[in-house]
């Protein structure tokens, strides 16, 4: 991890679009590339969570010369700033998507399907760990694997 930028609170406001991200990028001392903004441009026109893989893929049919890992830097750094989270869901890759929309997820273990699950599903769960172990959970981060209702 770069450690480039501190962690800031942001409001969904503060993000709603690439040039707003850019602004905040300038304004924690981080420079605006090119890559940068593809990156951020394939983040925010994404329908779905995306990998790091499919996110490259898109920032290369636009410029094949950013190279993978310079891709994956980004990722790291805007993740780093607030703007981009991870989640894992289920055995596969990590997938990215803006934070500002962030929610939980429940992924079928038998078609794979994803379920976006808002944050008050998770508050319970949070509370009791909390509670209990004194424990903080990221509920964005992870994925409840189980059975959707197709597959039950």
């Amino acid at each position: 991890m770069s450690k480039l930028f501190a962690p800031v609170d942001l409001d969904q406001a503060a993000t709603a679009t690439v040039e707003d991200v850019l602004a905040l990028v300038r304004d924690c001392g981080g420079r605006v590339t090119s890559a940068r903004r593809l990156v951020l441009e394939a983040i925010f026109k994404a329908k779905a969570h995306q990998t790091a893989d499919e996110v490259a893929a898109v920032v290369q049919k636009q410029a094949p010369d950013i190279h993978r890992s310079t891709i994956y830097r980004n990722l790291d750094d805007l993740q780093e700033l607030g703007v981009v989270v991870h989640a894992h869901l289920g055995h596969g890759p990590s997938t990215y998507h803006l934070a500002a929309t962030a929610h939980g997820h429940l992924v079928c273990e038998e078609c794979g399907a994803v379920i976006e699950a808002p944050d008050d599903l998770f508050a319970s769960l949070s509370r009791s760990t909390r509670s209990r172990f004194g424990f903080e959970i990221d509920p964005h981060h992870f994925a409840m694997l189980g059975r959707c209702r197709r597959c039950q």
